[in-house]
């Protein structure tokens, strides 16, 4: 009895440490590998083939293979399916595991500068790998172990997007806040030895990491290319809610123009090493230098959009490209497009070249909101907040239907930064205002589409 007792007490601790990360079955797709293997909502899942399965990297990983074992809680299963195809399981959270804040204290973090009051999930600060690699999001690797390196590299998680601003050990630990943060370029290196693919992002703080620091920053990152595929260069964004915060200063038109100097002559001396740029400056920096953006085959094959870099290049060549395939005069009724003061201009542009092309027989007028909410040092379009707009709308005196950017809402919602709502905007102004993707062929869509003149 007593051996019977100790093999079972070795056994509910096996299925103990099996299960005690398990993850939640909230819905198993109908027709799906799991469903005909008869896993169903309720049911927690332990391992698959003997491996934890602790969060949601484990689970593509493992569940990869064409025979899998899935150890549920109390019992096992066996599942055929194809190589690589899904097994059709959701969970509580798309992690299968909470997500990991940040531990940095960053003397230019943006969500510091945040005023009280707003939506709590904006107070977040995420700097999660697995959210890098599944969602593209950046990360500063400050609370990484030795453990989760090993696991990124043996599984092959591939591209990482890495905020380094600075591979200089003490200045990135001080712009981060955090004394783990000069070993970045180490964990870089580990990364690109074991054939991981990286971006990086550079935010730009004149008087600490531009200049010489930039340049060294520059070369350390280049020199692990090709595994490094691109670094953006993008510059510090102060609003008006920085009491009590490091005292920092502005990109202005002089040190844009140094920045983008710095940039391009690496740019271009990667392009003769590697055939790439590898290293490109935001949109933001030429605006501000009032350069010209760069042609389309400068940004090769826009590696860094999601940062600004080559947006309004693409945006308006493709604005372009399907202006011309428009056939026949198209009336239209008037419009009003509302946007950030940085993309006025070129938005203004393409309007005019529409225009003409309509013979001038559309009013489009293009409104630049000014950025109250965070002050005038904001000036991008995704920081619009509802308030501004309306206001903005109201002084213009705007009616009829009015074009925004989705890039002002919550993802896939209509409720801006401050929690306006869309509708509650339009019942204010008592004007439309229509959402539209950010590009440029669903810019010109909504324009003509939806404002077609009847007869």
């Amino acid at each position: 009895p007593g051996g019977v007792r100790c093999y079972w007490i070795y056994r509910l601790r096996k299925a103990y440490e099996v299960c005690k990360m398990a993850a939640r079955i909230i819905e198993v797709m109908p027709g799906s590998p799991a469903y005909k293997a008869g896993v169903r909502p309720g049911e927690m899942l332990c391992a698959i083939n003997g491996m934890e399965i602790r969060d949601v990297l484990d689970y593509k990983f493992h569940s990869y293979e064409s025979r899998l074992t899935l150890s549920l809680d109390g019992r096992e299963t066996v599942i055929e399916k194809g190589e690589g195809e899904d097994l059709g399981l959701s969970f509580e959270s798309y992690l299968m595991d909470k997500e990991r804040s940040c531990a940095n204290k960053c003397v230019f973090c943006f969500i510091d500068q945040l005023p009280k009051g707003m939506r709590e999930t904006l107070y977040f600060k995420d700097d999660d790998a697995r959210m890098s690699f599944l969602m593209g999001n950046y990360i500063t690797l400050t609370n990484l172990s030795g453990r989760d390196i090993e696991r990124i590299t043996d599984m092959r998680l591939s591209p990482i997007n890495v905020s380094v601003h600075a591979t200089d050990p003490e200045i990135r630990r001080f712009m981060l806040g955090n004394k783990r943060a000069g070993e970045c370029f180490d964990i870089l290196k580990k990364f690109a030895e074991g054939n991981i693919s990286l971006n990086c992002q550079i935010v730009i703080c004149p008087g600490i990491n531009d200049g010489d620091v930039l340049s060294r920053t520059l070369a350390d990152l280049v020199s692990l290319a090709p595994q490094v595929n691109s670094v953006s260069v993008v510059p510090v964004g102060l609003t008006r809610y920085r009491q009590g915060l490091a005292l920092l200063k502005p990109v202005d038109e002089y040190a844009a123009k140094r920045i983008i100097e710095i940039v391009e002559d690496f740019g271009g001396k990667c392009l003769k090493l590697y055939g790439s740029r590898i290293v490109y400056a935001a949109d933001e920096l030429y605006i501000k230098a009032k350069r010209a953006i760069p042609e389309a085959e400068y940004y090769e094959d826009y590696p860094q959009l999601e940062n600004g870099v080559g947006l309004i290049r693409l945006f308006t060549d493709e604005f372009m490209y399907e202006l011309e395939r428009l056939e026949g005069n198209v009336k239209l009724d008037d419009f009003t497009i509302a946007t950030g003061i940085s993309a006025a201009p070129f938005i203004a542009r393409l309007v005019d070249e529409l225009m003409k092309k309509c013979n001038n027989i559309v009013n489009g007028n293009i409104l630049p909101i000014e950025n109250t909410f965070f002050g005038n040092n904001v000036n991008v379009t995704g920081l619009i907040t509802g308030g501004d707009l309306i206001d903005g709308l109201k002084t213009a005196g705007v009616k009829g239907r009015v074009l925004i950017s989705e890039v002002m809402l919550r993802y896939r919602d209509t409720v801006f930064l401050d929690d306006v709502t869309v509708s509650q905007a339009e019942r204010e102004l008592g004007v439309r205002i229509i959402p539209v993707p950010n590009n440029g062929p669903a810019l010109l869509d909504a324009i003509i589409n939806d404002g077609v003149k009847k007869g």
